[in-house]
């Protein structure tokens, strides 16, 4: 077996065993607390210019299952304890470590996932590098920047996507790096999906003549987007505007408001978030590295929900303006999908309900 080395931009070198597809990459390093999902990891766009640790100890169990991809592999570098080699599944194409050849992600396997993750959530997430050979210097991981990633993992051309059964609406998702279950859920709740590219102008989308606006997930820094959110600006008051994710930031930043960077993110698919006004937790999918800074919104926006660990936003209503957002996944698969009822308040809000 091929020795690889996971080298830290604090300098920690650790050895293990090479896996998927064999070149060095640079990545921030993160980590995902899921127990299962590692397909839908792999597949979320979110994950551009990342190297992403499993907490999980066993990778692969269950195979390579193409039905359950969410888009196209985007993230630089994987990080697993054990990678298994024999899955059994009735649904299963094949085995992960052929899938990661082939989609060209680096893994490292072999080392002790728990005491990475343990490291990352008392320094923050840093950069890191997937080499086989030991880095003589850690200039180039350092320098590292994930940088405008939504631009590549948009979509290049203009999609369309009917409507399951009768038509009631027509949606235009803008397209930051969504996850195809987004699509899903609005097509199974009426609505023909129009999709377009992050950089499309807000004359283009409103030609469309839509029912609504989706923003949706994506990766990277939110304020490395400024035209984007400018966009997202001239949209506000034409036509109701559900965020999810880096649609939920983009959302706040065009509405005036703040975001930061969290010491090390939210990803997994066992995240509680709590009810402002109510007393429901929920346990939802997440993936990300900002959040909205809800202060900031004040007299604009009004926080629904709230991160149950860390007291961070993970909502935000705009009251009489037709919009609002969340931080979470709630179309999330595989992962927890009690949050789905927000696709009935964007359907309510498109047919005109103001309180949906």
């Amino acid at each position: 077996m091929k020795k690889a080395y996971l080298t830290l931009e604090n300098g920690e070198v650790i050895e293990g065993v090479a896996a998927g597809a064999e070149r060095e990459s640079v990545g921030e390093l993160v980590f995902t607390t899921g127990t299962v999902g590692y397909l839908e990891t792999l597949t979320d766009p979110s994950y551009a210019g990342q190297i992403v640790i499993q907490t999980f100890p066993m990778i692969g169990n269950y195979g390579v299952i193409p039905e359950d991809f969410e888009g196209k592999s985007a993230l630089t570098g994987y990080v697993v304890r054990e990678l298994c080699a024999e899955p059994s599944n009735f649904r299963s194409e094949g085995e992960l470590d052929s899938y990661l050849k082939k989609a060209g992600i680096p893994c490292i396997c072999g080392v002790d996932t728990r005491r990475l993750t343990k490291l990352l959530r008392d320094s923050g997430v840093m950069n890191a590098k997937i080499s086989y050979d030991a880095p003589s210097s850690l200039e180039d991981i350092k320098a590292y920047s994930v940088g405008d990633a939504v631009k590549s993992v948009t979509t290049e051309k203009t999609g369309r996507y009917e409507a399951k059964g009768k038509k009631k609406y027509t949606v235009a998702l803008i397209d930051y790096g969504a996850k195809g279950n987004i699509i899903k859920c609005l097509r199974e709740r009426g609505c023909d999906v129009i999709e377009l590219g992050a950089d499309a102008h807000a004359s283009e989308i409103l030609s469309y003549y839509p029912d609504g606006v989706m923003l949706s997930n994506g990766p990277g820094d939110p304020k490395v987007n400024p035209h984007r959110i400018e966009t997202v600006k001239a949209l506000i008051g034409k036509v109701p505007i559900f965020g999810i994710c880096l649609g939920h930031q983009l959302l706040a930043l065009a509405m005036g408001g703040d975001t930061e960077k969290l010491k090390f993110g939210h990803r997994g698919a066992n995240q509680p978030v709590k009810e402002v006004f109510g007393t429901r937790t929920y346990i939802t999918s997440q993936n990300h590295g900002y959040a909205v800074i809800a202060k900031s919104l004040e007299g604009k926006g009004v926080q629904s929900f709230v991160n149950a660990n860390d007291g961070s936003c993970e909502g935000i209503d705009y009251p009489g303006m037709r919009c609002f957002s969340v931080q979470f996944h709630p179309e999330a698969n595989a992962g927890p999908m009690d949050t789905e009822f927000l696709f009935e308040k964007f359907v309510g809000m498109m047919g005109g309900d103001m309180d949906a």
